[in-house]
């Protein structure tokens, strides 16, 4: 039967609404109607103020309720992740496996595949993060994986041309033709962790990169003589820009920069959160290294950031209190602009009829209080936002 979710402001993907409900079937969005047209005979939801939106879809997630994808590459882990995430929002990810040995990103693979095929909603896919990386720029990824991309990895990657797979390499660490191929493939490849000049990103947009990996960080920056990787990014209207908004990774004057000189839609929000996400315990172990949350980021024992320990409402926040982008442009940069850049735009990203009922509610504290996964209704505890 169909239910009834009222007494918020709704986010429809552009705008927002006052005085309206939303109409949802199980899995699926049926219509936005005026309070004033809502059957009251229909069973109904009501929520306490704030802002109904749309599920907010994170590209860069490294781990989640305390377990780290790359330690223990499952599907277990994934569920574990994903509840983790949902309590921010998140109701659609991409596990991110970072640089490692060639049966860790295989068993990563694997348990993505697997969790699709058990039809584990809000697992899109896979983001693996390396190890074709430039060693100076390659933050904690530990050095002795890093290596030049090869057919042969191109070949295993062609492999698994029906699962959604981004890639994040250094495009100086490629020979001509290899990102075409990948591309070709239907493999979405992102610049990330390289020191390229902007004669190798030109040459790897014609060749079909897509997207940069967490813009600022660990990339060549802009001079006026070498625009750098972050110069090439910010300059191409085509591509995407993924960035980290957590009050460390990127200044907020520099994030307002990236967003005035990006072209429209093309900048949007990740959290490249770790095992922190959702768990009591603020250190985890990567690459036998301990990593711990020291004033709200994670550092290694070189002082170095290792990854994030904000969900996707944290970034809002941070986007709209401190950087100073309107409310309805941080939410379109965690919902509709990751969704158009992983071409499922059609389905995600807004609440419109015949969309999916992917659903986040926070209050005006930006604090998540429920979420809808394909219409699966979960409330959400404080504990759950610590």
């Amino acid at each position: 039967m169909p239910q009834v979710i009222t007494g918020a402001k709704l986010f429809d993907g552009e705008t927002l609404l006052n005085q309206h409900s939303l109409l949802i079937d199980h899995r699926k969005i049926l219509d936005i109607i005026p309070d004033a047209d809502v059957d009251t005979a229909l069973p109904s939801i009501s929520l306490n103020g704030g802002i109904l939106a749309p599920g907010f879809i994170d590209l860069q997630v490294n781990g989640g309720g305390g377990v780290l994808f790359n330690n223990a590459p499952t599907v277990d882990t994934l569920t574990t992740m994903l509840t983790a995430h949902r309590s921010k929002g998140v109701t659609a990810l991409l596990p991110t496996v970072v640089s490692d040995t060639l049966d860790v990103q295989q068993a990563g693979i694997d348990s993505v595949q697997s969790a699709i095929s058990q039809s584990i909603e809000g697992i899109i896919g896979i983001h693996i993060e390396g190890p074709f990386f430039n060693s100076k720029r390659r933050g904690v990824h530990n050095e002795g994986h890093l290596r030049r991309l090869t057919q042969d990895d191109i070949d295993w990657l062609k492999k698994y041309s029906q699962l959604p797979v981004m890639i994040t390499l250094a495009p100086e660490q490629t020979t001509p033709g290899q990102i075409k191929a990948l591309v070709e493939a239907g493999i979405t490849v992102c610049a990330g962790h390289t020191d390229a000049c902007a004669g190798d990103i030109d040459r790897a947009l014609k060749e079909g990169l897509k997207g940069f990996t967490h813009l600022f960080n660990a990339m060549r920056p802009m001079t006026g003589r070498e625009p750098g990787v972050v110069g090439s990014a910010l300059a191409d209207a085509m591509s995407y820009c993924g960035i980290i908004v957590d009050g460390h990774h990127v200044h907020p004057s520099s994030i307002l920069v990236a967003h005035n000189a990006k072209a429209n839609g093309k900048l949007y929000l990740v959290s490249d959160a770790m095992a922190t996400i959702g768990s009591k315990d603020k250190s985890f172990q990567l690459y036998g290294e301990t990593i711990r949350e020291q004033d709200g980021c994670l550092l290694n024992s070189e002082g170095k950031l290792a990854g994030s320990a904000i969900g996707m409402i944290d970034a809002v926040r941070i986007a709209h209190q401190s950087v100073g982008l309107s409310l309805e442009e941080c939410l379109r940069m965690a919902s509709l602009y990751p969704a158009r850049f992983m071409q499922l735009d059609q389905q995600r990203g807004r609440i419109a009829p015949d969309y999916r009922a992917d659903l986040v509610h926070f209050d005006d504290d930006f604090q998540v209080t429920q979420t809808w996964l394909a219409g699966d209704h979960i409330k959400h505890s404080g504990e759950q936002h610590k």
